[in-house]
């Protein structure tokens, strides 16, 4: 097989969404690189098959990445996968087909699911145009001020929020305007999956109900409604 970096969208809860092409391409490398290697090792047991499983993460992409040129560079093969979805969306993995690019590398995407594209598609909320944040700043005047712009955008917003935090996301938004609509995807094509919708002051009472929410979460903000257009009262050119 000639050197290639499969990028390879893994399950985000169902493992029935794996493609085809998807499971022959993990069969087929030499070696896979795992965002957590004991959940991938956990998918690839369930599928029947036995890989090389490399950690690759946030902490360690810098110093493995050469490492991983090198092994392809001898004509090996790899996956790159992320705990689930499409590796690189809000996940490590653009150094290494950075890398790959610069050595002449082949590197190959096997589309598959992505929790934020599943989200848009069941909300309800517009889509000709989006904007998709990943994750917010942790805290501080960062995170505030880029939830200001996104309630200030002319198109859907799509951003990924923790257990922990999405209570907090719901009053933010509400402090600024209540009555703005969102969606919250949680739990997407798994056992609890819920799809809630309503305004961010009706959501975030749901959020303080007892057991809260939980799960991994996309959320989802209809864009700030068009301001109407300014009256002219001035003379036309053919007057």
């Amino acid at each position: 097989m000639t050197a290639t970096l499969y990028v390879i969208a893994t399950p985000i809860g169902n493992i029935e969404d794996l493609s085809p092409r998807a499971r022959a391409a993990l069969a087929s490398v030499d070696f896979v690189l795992a965002e957590d290697t004991r959940r991938t090792g956990l998918l690839l047991k369930e599928l029947g098959i036995k890989r090389e499983l490399l950690s690759y993460y946030d902490h360690n992409e810098r110093e493995r990445t050469p490492q991983i040129v090198e092994l392809l560079k001898q004509g090996k093969s790899a996956a790159l996968v992320s705990d689930g979805g499409t590796p690189t969306i809000s996940d490590p993995g653009y150094r290494i087909i950075n890398a790959c690019y610069e050595a002449k590398i082949k590197v190959s995407p096997v589309p598959g699911p992505a929790a934020l594209i599943a989200a848009l598609s069941i909300s309800g909320l517009p889509t000709d145009r989006f904007i998709f944040e990943g994750f917010l700043p942790p805290k501080g005047n960062r995170r505030i001020d880029r939830i200001k712009r996104i309630l200030e955008s002319d198109c859907t917003s799509v951003l990924y929020e923790s257990t922990h935090k999405i209570a907090r996301l719901l009053l933010e938004i509400t402090e600024l305007d209540p009555n703005r609509e969102l969606v919250i995807a949680r739990e997407l094509t798994k056992s609890f999956e819920e799809i809630l919708r309503g305004s961010a002051k009706e959501l975030g009472e749901v959020a303080k109900r007892p057991g809260g929410l939980k799960g991994e979460m996309v959320v989802l903000v209809r864009a700030a409604a068009e301001k109407p257009k300014k009256k002219s009262y001035g003379k036309s050119e053919e007057e």
